[in-house]
């Protein structure tokens, strides 16, 4: 079968796309997978660009989608022929958080889903959203269950509440689309005025082009006359953090998702304190979490936004492509 691997972890030049032995044939709870689509995102990035180290001939990818060839013994929840889509931590279930690293991340710690197929235990997959293709289900592994999560599981978004989503990248995309869905109100902000008027065509209530407003926090207080949002999706990390908590209602929810401006930084306290915010880190979510989230995208008929698709063999250069910055929600690998 084709795989991508890193030869040697550090730079994109390090993809190379080889044959490969086909995987085992299912044991007792396991299934074995042929995957057709994946989707990037920028931890896949970091793993393929050598900011997050790994293991020499690594396969990347967290996300992967596809349908079940083969199924082992005790195993009911899967037959042959479903389509499904992989979960980003297997071990972590239901409940509360039980991880706080990458070990056991798909594309990580283990060998990911850009290959053909893959022999995994059920809990390493779950059914994907009835009629989804497997591109679009391979956008909610990462992206959609973070957004998921940091609004509807620790937000508790409702409707009647304002969201700010920062920038166009996947789980800024997802969030607006499962704000609207939820009868919420949105900002967004982004440097492009292409790309914000693309977001007015999503739903956006409002749109701030960071670059022209640098203070953008106080303009969205001045859009929530005076208020401030309820929910931030802060995935630009010590950068953009300081205008998030401007922008946060007192009481308010700062989900702290993304590091795009640094591991580390100086974060104003003393605001946060004043504004009694609650600024919550997260990693995406549970098997559990991304079950509610498909039951409740199948219900109203939401489809991701793929911005283009490339074939396996060009893995690089999608991500050259995710480098630019140019992309306007998902992109995707089809094999």
């Amino acid at each position: 079968m084709k795989l991508a691997t890193l030869s040697h972890p550090g730079g994109l030049e390090q993809l190379q796309v080889i044959n490969g032995p086909e995987p085992s044939e299912p044991g007792p709870g396991e299934i074995r997978v042929r995957i057709h689509a994946s989707s990037l995102n920028y931890h896949d990035y970091a793993v393929v660009a050598g900011a997050i180290p790994t293991e020499d001939g690594r396969i990347p990818m967290a996300d992967g989608a596809g349908v079940v060839e083969a199924v082992g013994v005790n195993v009911s929840e899967f037959q042959i022929g479903d389509h499904v889509v992989s979960t980003f931590f297997p071990q972590w279930e239901n409940g509360p958080a039980p991880i706080d690293n990458f070990t056991t991340t798909p594309g990580d710690g283990q060998d990911g889903y850009a290959r053909e197929q893959v022999t995994r235990p059920t809990n390493w997959f779950t059914h994907a959203p009835e009629g989804y293709s497997h591109a679009e289900a391979a956008t909610l592994t990462t992206a959609g269950l973070t957004a998921w999560r940091a609004l509807v599981v620790n937000g508790g978004l409702k409707a009647g509440d304002t969201v700010l989503t920062l920038g166009t990248g996947g789980v800024s995309i997802f969030a607006l689309q499962f704000a609207k869905m939820m009868g919420a109100q949105v900002i967004s902000t982004s440097s492009s005025d292409k790309k914000l008027e693309r977001l007015k065509t999503l739903g956006a209530d409002h749109t701030i082009n960071y670059k022209a407003i640098p203070a953008w926090g106080q303009r969205v207080l001045e859009l929530t006359g005076g208020l401030g949002v309820d929910h931030v999706i802060e995935v630009g990390g010590p950068g953009t953090l300081p205008e998030s908590i401007d922008a946060v209602r007192i009481g308010g929810h700062i989900s702290l998702i993304g590091v795009l401006t640094g591991r580390a930084g100086e974060v104003p306290t003393a605001k946060l304190m004043a504004k009694q915010a609650r600024l919550q880190g997260l990693i995406v979510g549970s098997r559990a979490h991304q079950q509610e989230m498909i039951r409740a995208l199948e219900a109203n008929n939401m489809h991701p936004v793929i911005d283009r698709v490339f074939p396996l063999a060009e893995i690089a250069d999608a991500f050259r492509y995710e480098e630019s910055g140019k992309h306007f929600g998902k992109i995707c690998l089809e094999f």
